[in-house]
């Protein structure tokens, strides 16, 4: 008999049908005459109750049926006799797949910190938290393809290995093939790259945005998404060494034309998680509210449905970084000194206590942020008539801060090159960039939105490794 998901049953079984179900176990009970199995197999975050009577031809079966065994269950759909759920299944086969054993099975029917599952990331998908975090990230990755492809863009697949480092940061992780423990030298002492595979050092990209430059320049409107990797030593709850990144570059668009992309893809995807994660969705509302039902009123976080209503509901504040200093500098929290960071003045690289202040204190809606110092941004941006800023921008969000980074990028060829000097970036190394300024340059402007970033939005989860499967972060490589 071909298996029904157990997804489907719910939403559209017959009763009195003969079903196949397939599935892991999350609880047993019952008594001397029957049991009741809750069965999920990963479709839905609800399970379908399986109710076997109990005999002596099963009951050595059924004692060997634990938390986490897998299960092939053949019977008929009936309308549900207890609460909770509308159907059931009457069981008339029942065999076990898989075997659990309770001394050993981690994952029990009760409550894990997301600490401790985070050491059991091979078995943590089998929680109704993380199923509903994979479906809901299932949901976005589509989600982002489809608001793209409908708009006539072109998805672009960019190097993973690049000789180049986007932002000018400098913490990237080496990829090589020599040997460590005989490495090559030249006759001054140093590590000789020419033998190395590509013949000059190598690592892990940083971004996807330059090589998506340079196919916006013929095809108008591309993006990527990809991973991305930055050797920063953080641990942090915001950070992580590979997350992956949406980068789309579009030819002719200017910092006004970026707001209004980065604004309708953002509220696009908001829009998409609550019309078809709704089950997942309220989940994790529910539990976001367990999780802080200790906390002061204050310190709690906006109920999750309703922050992404507040997205959708209201249009992006648009604001210039000199007028958000200005309020920064002159808010309570900075003259009672109640920042972590101080702001002193004109500047000053803003941190999320900052970006969340101005959308959930000052604004009251999502804020998008302008015309930053050259000083704080990165050397690609275009540079404004005052000589002080550049056409950067960024989207903040309420809880999380900073969600998109953005620019206009510099077309023309002389500023570009001079700022690059300027940064000691390497012109050598980075000619084919410069070179695209030469040949039929035109505006053209993009921006970052780093995945896992949206993720923690939508889910409501407080920690960025708990909404990638297999999180890599300093001293974490186990899975």
């Amino acid at each position: 008999m071909k298996r029904t998901e157990i997804k489907n049953l719910l939403e559209q079984g017959e009763l009195g049908a003969q079903i196949n179900v397939k599935g892991w176990v999350r609880t047993k009970r019952g008594s001397k005459n029957v049991a009741f199995i809750a069965l999920n197999d990963g479709s839905t975050i609800n399970n379908i109750q399986i109710v076997v009577d109990v005999n002596d031809n099963n009951s050595a079966l059924l004692d060997s049926i634990h938390t986490g065994a897998s299960l092939s269950v053949e019977g008929n759909l009936v309308e549900s006799a207890g609460s909770g759920q509308a159907v059931e299944v009457q069981t008339t086969r029942l065999e076990i797949l898989g075997k659990a054993n309770p001394d050993e099975y981690p994952i029990q029917p009760k409550k894990h910190s997301l600490e401790f599952l985070r050491e059991k990331a091979h078995l943590r998908f089998r929680t109704n938290t993380f199923a509903a975090i994979t479906r809901i990230r299932h949901s976005m990755i589509f989600a982002i393809h489809k608001f793209f492809n409908d708009r006539g863009f072109y998805n672009i697949h960019s190097p993973i290995i690049t000789g180049s480092d986007a932002e000018g940061a400098g913490e990237m992780f080496q990829v090589t093939t020599l040997d460590l423990n005989n490495l090559p030298k030249t006759e001054e002492g140093k590590i000789d790259f020419k033998q190395d595979f590509f013949g000059k050092p190598a690592n892990l990209t940083v971004s996807g945005q330059l090589e998506a430059e340079l196919a916006a320049l013929a095809l108008s409107k591309v993006y990527t998404f990809g991973p991305t990797f930055r050797a920063e030593n953080s641990n942090t709850s915001r950070h992580l060494a590979e997350f992956w990144m949406i980068e789309p570059e579009v030819a002719f668009n200017d910092i006004n034309d970026n707001m209004d992309l980065a604004e309708d893809m953002l509220k696009y995807l908001i829009q998409y998680a609550l019309d078809n994660c709704t089950d997942d969705l309220l989940f994790l509302s529910k539990r976001l509210l367990e999780e802080e039902k200790n906390k002061k009123a204050d310190e709690r976080s906006m109920e999750l449905i309703e922050k992404l209503e507040f997205v959708l509901k209201n249009p992006f504040e648009r604001v210039s970084y000199t007028r958000a200093i200005e309020i920064l500098k002159n808010s309570k929290p900075n003259k009672k000194k109640k920042f972590d960071y101080i702001i002193e003045g004109w500047g000053a690289d803003l941190q999320s206590e900052h970006e969340r202040f101005l959308v959930e204190k000052h604004f009251k809606k999502p804020v998008i942020l302008i015309d930053y110092p050259k000083e704080i941004k990165a050397f690609y941006m275009k540079q404004n008539d005052d000589g002080r800023t550049v056409r950067a921008m960024d989207v903040l969000f309420p809880q999380i801060g900073e969600i998109i980074g953005g620019s206009q990028r510099e077309e023309d060829y002389e500023k570009l090159s001079r700022r690059m000097q300027e940064m000691e970036i390497p012109e050598e190394s980075m000619w084919w960039f410069l070179e695209t300024r030469k040949f039929g340059t035109v505006p053209h402007s993009g921006y970052g939105l780093g995945f896992e970033r949206l993720m923690l939005f939508v889910t409501g989860m407080g920690n960025i490794r708990d909404v990638i499967a297999f999180p890599r972060s300093p001293l974490n490589l186990e899975f």
